[in-house]
């Protein structure tokens, strides 16, 4: 959905002009400035900024206070929490728990794992989902295919059951769509392998909830982790939602006010609190919980599919013309058709990707991304990878990254793609 930044010029000298009226899923933004960093930080949603302005005079402590504002603010921390697990199709025993982001969420999980347990993910993962996991984990290699993963998944567990006590527990960690390519992962089969070794399943849905609906009971995933700054709110606000019993049975994850139901005089005298409360200690992030349940709100009214189709559009318009550039490369782990979300990698050959960037930022005011994007094993597979396909030796040892979503055009896109032709 294009978003309007500035007003269109008015027919007539003397007549003011008249600010298109702004719509829940417009995006903030500065005139002339073109964000195509989407994957890192999505820019903050109409919607959330109105809800975060009709709250802020309310704005008071929450669930600590009996005055009529404390009242109003706890009641909107637990209504956001409310409707963002009705958007993710929580079911009804789950427990949505605030975090800060995919990270946080992701670390709270891996603290409330049972003893014993072994996770199976994928050296595909961002770093989120590869560095909370306890020693003795699993990191299967990165598959060629979707279907190979599911292959790869079935017989990692199969061997893992046979090698082990059936009676222990096993968490397979995977991303819904790649962050470095956008590539998206066949979540629901992989569920049904997990499910049928005895395994659970969490998703790290970070790249994904942004570009399509993402419903864990559609999907049987046991957990689902997600940032509110990739999905339009703003930064500091995240979930964690899933099944209850391993996390009421964990130490709080963060010990303090409102984890406790009970605290007594000696030390370690304390009955900790169950549900979301537990892992909540401290005053919460009221108006990054309100910001994000007002995009889940706007994008569950929204037409998704229309959303989805423009977006596909745009990103084959982006694929096309990075492909007619002899001297830019795609990264891509499975094949170029593959289903994928508004992400695009690629490298400039015989340019450092630094520099590149520096010089959209500067010359043509276009925001990308640089690096390795957190998925150093991955990049940097898909940069080998990448070399050996095209049999160039001048490709640099860092990527860039374009991607979409929300508010991007087609004439982003094709600024985008006219100066990286220049580099030619």
């Amino acid at each position: 959905m294009p978003v309007t930044l500035v007003p269109s010029l008015p027919t007539r000298f003397d007549a003011a002009p008249t600010p298109a009226p702004s719509r829940p899923l417009d995006v903030l933004g500065v005139p002339g400035e073109i964000n195509l960093d989407y994957a890192a930080s999505a820019p903050c949603a109409q919607a959330a900024a109105d809800a975060v302005a009709e709250l802020l005079p309310w704005y008071a402590s929450v669930h600590r206070g009996a005055g009529a504002l404390s009242r109003r603010c706890t009641l909107a921390y637990e209504q956001a929490r409310q409707t963002i697990g009705d958007f993710f199709g929580a079911r009804a025993d789950d427990h949505v728990i605030f975090t800060r982001n995919t990270t946080d969420a992701l670390n709270l999980l891996a603290r409330a794992l049972p003893a014993g347990t072994t996770v199976v993910t994928f050296a595909g993962e961002h770093h989120a989902n590869l560095l909370p996991w306890p020693r003795g984990s699993v990191r299967l290699p990165v598959p060629t295919d979707p279907a190979g993963a599911v292959r790869d998944l079935a017989a990692a567990l199969s061997e893992l059951r046979r090698g082990s006590s059936p009676a222990l527990p096993v968490l397979v960690a995977v991303t819904g769509a790649s962050n470095v390519t956008g590539e998206r992962w066949p979540v629901a089969e992989l569920a049904r392998v997990a499910h049928r070794h005895g395994a659970r399943i969490v998703l790290d849905a970070a790249q994904l909830a942004p570009h399509a609906p993402v419903d864990l009971l559609a999907l049987d995933v046991d957990y689902l982790a997600v940032s509110g700054h990739k999905l339009y709110a703003p930064f500091g606000a995240g979930v964690l939602i899933g099944r209850a019993d391993w996390l009421d049975a964990a130490p709080p994850y963060l010990a303090g006010g409102g984890a406790t139901s009970r605290v007594g005089p000696a030390t370690h005298d304390v009955t900790w609190a169950t549900g979301p409360a537990r892992h909540e200690g401290g005053t919460p992030n009221l108006l990054g919980a309100v910001a994000l349940a007002a995009v889940c709100a706007a994008l569950g009214d929204a037409d998704r599919a229309a959303l989805a189709a423009r977006e596909q559009a745009l990103l084959s318009r982006l694929r096309t013309g990075i492909a007619d550039l002899p001297h830019v490369v795609e990264l891509r782990t499975f094949g170029p058709d593959a289903p994928r979300v508004g992400i695009v990698s690629f490298v400039v050959a015989g340019w450092d990707s630094a520099d590149v960037t520096a010089r959209l930022a500067a010359e043509h005011r276009i925001g990308v991304r640089d690096g390795l994007f957190c998925a150093h094993p991955l990049a940097q597979r898909l940069l080998t990878e990448a070399a050996g396909r095209t049999g160039r030796r001048d490709l640099p040892p860092t990527a860039l990254r374009a991607s979409i979503g929300l508010g991007s055009t087609a004439a982003q896109v094709d600024r985008l793609l006219t100066a990286l032709a220049e580099l030619g």
